[in-house]
């Protein structure tokens, strides 16, 4: 600021030294960031959708699209694709939305199947707002991104033979994912409990039992209500 102010400019070395000076600041500050809770919100307001992607043991890639509630961080949606279309696209979000229902706003990148005219046409006439993250900002579609993370820690680490075998495994991840696993941001809530408004501490939960699947790399303890 004080050198916008002044209409100066600021050499690489001397940003360079003080990035050296204040390094272990610098170092605190971004990892406070990391760690910061982001602000609740409502439930079924804003959908983040993209795409990831899996290769059988052919070699055949399969694109898998995945749909997450923000609120609850609900994976909607996780599904091998046979295509990576609009019209593919907008059939998977159909029948979320047929599910789940519609959303105020969905956020995307700005993937050419995303910026499509007909993809485009769909959200208007579902009346959902597009809401397309800056080209180059994927942190600014965190939530979808932040589910695809986590599913290809696992799915690097498990063979899937053919489209079928995929379709069976993403639907056990997405089971894991929302009613297993508990949710740092969600102070130790599933996104099923966080979607349904169930708090796990009130109550004792009907049954508890093991879940297992993946060859191991998918564990934990499933409560049911």
């Amino acid at each position: 600021m004080y050198a916008v102010e002044r209409e100066v400019t600021v050499g690489k070395t001397w940003v360079a030294q003080v990035v050296c000076a204040h390094r272990y600041e610098i170092a605190d500050l971004r990892r406070r960031y990391k760690r910061r809770v982001p602000p609740p919100v409502r439930s079924n307001a804003t959908w983040g959708l993209d795409y990831t992607g899996k290769t059988d043991t052919t070699n055949t890639v399969y694109p898998v699209i995945g749909i997450i509630d923000h609120g609850s961080r609900l994976a909607l949606a996780l599904r091998p694709l046979r295509q990576r279309t609009a019209v593919a696209t907008l059939k998977a979000l159909l029948l979320t939305v047929e599910t789940f229902g519609t959303p105020g706003t969905i956020r995307t990148d700005n993937d050419a199947v995303f910026t499509s005219r007909l993809f485009r046409f769909g959200l208007r006439w579902l009346g959902i707002r597009h809401q397309p993250s800056q080209p180059g900002c994927p942190w600014q579609n965190g939530r979808v991104e932040r589910l695809f993370g986590t599913l290809k820690e696992k799915l690097d680490q498990f063979a899937v033979p053919d489209f079928h075998a995929l379709e069976r495994a993403l639907a056990e991840f997405r089971f894991w994912y929302n009613a297993v696993r508990p949710h740092q941001h969600l102070n130790g809530w599933t996104p099923k409990e966080a979607w349904h408004g169930r708090d796990p501490y009130v109550r004792a939960p009907k049954s508890v039992r093991r879940f297992h699947a993946w060859d191991g790399l998918l564990e934990g303890v499933h409560l049911r209500w």
